[in-house]
């Protein structure tokens, strides 16, 4: 399991790293993670200090530190 949340916290970075800011939902739909694996993502990222979690409006963003 950590391997796959290691793996999807890659992939984020990597997206967000390409795309900057951006959405969850965004995240989720372009990188073709389930949710679940997202969310775990962001876990892992925000613990690694690698996160900016913002909200604006209603929507939550995350970008790159």
């Amino acid at each position: 399991m950590v391997d796959t949340i290691g793996e999807a916290a890659g992939a984020v970075w990597q997206f967000l790293n390409t795309h900057g800011e951006a959405s969850v939902n965004k995240v989720t739909t372009e990188t073709g993670l389930g949710k679940n694996d997202v969310q775990r993502a962001i876990g892992w990222l925000a613990k690694e200090d690698k996160l900016i979690i913002e909200m604006k409006g209603r929507v939550e963003t995350l970008s790159l530190k």
